[in-house]
């Protein structure tokens, strides 16, 4: 059972703790970035876009994304090599994308929505192919 006591000997014995000053100077220090607003009734109308539509739309609203999507059944699914800065983040969760941190990629279900998870890579069972060598853009 943790003591106050306890507790107090560790604040001391980290300075940091006790500084509220340290803690500003380190928010001074690191730039805040600001998450821009998600419309949250696009995200829901995107989501329920079957793979055709969505793949027209990445085609015509956001091409970068079109040349990078790979589709894995009837899923889209968008690898990056580095984490993506807070604007391509809101773009594709507004596009009704969203991060499955298992396979490090941002999935759209296309309109395709799984009660339970998938054990196996459905790369596998149903294959994927590149939306980019498949369609010319």
């Amino acid at each position: 059972m943790k003591t106050k006591s306890s507790n107090t000997l560790k604040a001391q014995n980290r300075p940091e703790l006790l500084s509220t000053e340290n803690a500003a100077l380190a928010q001074a220090a690191a730039p805040e970035q600001k998450r821009p607003p998600i419309d949250f009734n696009r995200r829901s109308a995107n989501r329920a876009l079957n793979t055709e539509r969505l793949l027209a739309l990445l085609q015509k609203d956001a091409p970068n994304f079109f040349a990078l999507a790979e589709v894995v059944g009837k899923w889209v699914w968008i690898h990056f090599s580095e984490k993506q800065p807070v604007e391509v983040t809101a773009s594709l969760a507004e596009l009704g994308f969203h991060w499955n941190n298992k396979r490090q990629a941002w999935q759209h279900p296309c309109g395709l929505i799984r009660d339970r998870r998938l054990v196996f890579d459905p790369r596998r069972k149903y294959g994927s192919y590149f939306t980019a060598d498949a369609k010319p853009a």
